[in-house]
C-alpha cells in the first residue's frame, strides 16, 4: 500500500482524515478517506500499488466486466444499464449529433455498440482483457488495451466519454492531459462520477457504495471537480444526473449494511435523495459536459 502525504491531484500538503471505511464489496480491507484542503479533492488513502491494483477487480461481481451478468444484482445492473445508455445517447446527440466517439473504460461494449448502430464512429479502451473480448466478439467493436491512447492521432475525435472511470486512475491528471490531446479544438469531453455530496451518500457514510474503496481511487464532489476541470482547461458547460444511480447504489449499501430486503429498503433513501437533488442539483451520480479552454493551474 501507498501512503500518501500530500494531495495526488494538486500535491498540496494540507490535507485531513475524514472518514474510516472499508472494502464491503471485495475484500473487506479497511481504508481511509482523506481531503485536500486546497483544491477539495478526497482520496483514498492509503492506496493500492499500481502493480496490484488489478487484483481488486478480479471477481465476477464486477459487474462492468461481467460478460454474464447472472444473479438478481446483475439482472438489475443489466437493466438499469439499457435505460442509461439510451438516456446517455439522447444528451451526446443532442450537443453533438453524429461523429467520432471514443469510450475510455468501454467494458463489455453495450454502449460503444448502441452509437454504432446509430451511424457513429466507436473507438473504446478498456485494460480487462476479458470484457475487452467479448465487446470485439460480439459486437465486433474496435477495442484496444490503455495502450491504445498512446497509438490515436491527435484531435481525432469529436466526443470523449468516462463513464465512472476518472475515479479509478491513479495518474487522473496526466489521463485528462492525454484525453485532451485526441479531442478535437470544438470536441466534447463526458465525464460520468459518483457524488459523495449528495443525499444516498451522507445517509449511507462510510457504507455508501459509491466511494468503493479501493478501486475508487478520488471522490469528487461537484466543486473539486470545477476546481479540477479548470486547473485542467476544461470548462464544464452542462451538468446532468444518472437518477438510476440512486437506487443502484442504495441497494448495493443496504447490502453492505446486511439490511434485508435490501431493494426495499432502498428504494426510500434512493428516492430520497433524487426529490432533494431535483432542488439542490446534488444527485447521487453526475455527468459533466466540457469543452477545452485555457487551463487555470491550481
Amino acid at each position: 500500500m501507498e501512503k500518501l502525504s500530500n494531495c495526488p491531484l494538486c500535491g498540496s500538503t494540507p490535507i485531513r482524515q475524514i472518514m474510516h471505511t472499508k472494502d464491503y464489496f471485495y475484500t473487506g480491507e479497511e481504508f481511509n478517506l482523506y481531503q485536500c484542503e486546497n483544491c477539495e479533492v478526497i482520496f483514498t488513502n492509503p492506496r493500492p500499488e499500481a502493480g496490484s491494483l488489478g487484483k481488486y477487480y478480479n471477481t465476477k461481481n464486477y459487474l462492468s466486466h461481467n460478460t454474464k451478468n447472472n444473479g438478481f444484482t446483475g439482472r438489475i445492473y443489466s437493466l438499469l444499464r439499457k435505460k442509461n445508455i439510451r438516456y446517455k445517447y439522447k444528451l451526446i446527440s443532442h450537443l453533438t449529433p453524429k461523429g467520432q466517439i471514443l469510450d475510455i473504460g468501454s467494458g463489455t461494449g453495450e454502449l460503444l455498440d448502441y452509437f454504432k448502430k446509430e451511424g457513429w464512429t466507436t473507438r473504446g479502451i478498456e485494460p480487462n482483457k476479458k470484457a475487452r473480448e467479448f465487446a470485439v466478439k460480439n459486437y465486433n467493436l474496435t477495442i484496444g488495451d490503455e495502450n491504445e491512447l498512446e497509438r490515436q492521432e491527435e484531435n481525432s475525435f469529436d466526443v470523449i466519454t468516462l463513464w465512472h472511470v476518472l475515479e479509478h486512475i491513479p495518474k487522473a491528471n496526466e489521463r485528462i492531459e492525454k484525453v485532451k490531446r485526441l479531442l478535437k479544438s470544438n470536441g466534447l469531453l463526458v465525464i460520468a462520477l459518483p457524488n459523495p455530496t449528495s443525499f444516498d451518500a451522507i445517509h449511507y457514510g462510510a457504507y455508501w457504495a459509491g466511494y468503493d474503496v479501493p478501486r475508487h481511487l478520488f471522490h469528487f464532489t461537484p466543486q473539486a471537480f470545477v476546481n479540477f476541470s479548470k486547473a485542467r482547461g476544461l470548462k464544464i458547460i452542462k451538468t446532468k444526473p444518472l437518477k438510476f444511480d440512486a437506487y443502484y447504489v442504495s441497494y448495493l449499501s443496504e447490502k453492505y449494511k446486511q439490511n434485508h430486503p435490501a431493494l426495499l429498503r432502498a428504494t426510500i433513501p434512493a428516492w430520497r435523495s433524487n426529490l432533494m437533488a431535483n432542488k439542490t442539483g446534488n444527485y447521487s451520480s453526475l455527468i459533466y459536459f466540457l469543452k477545452k479552454e485555457t487551463p487555470t493551474g491550481y
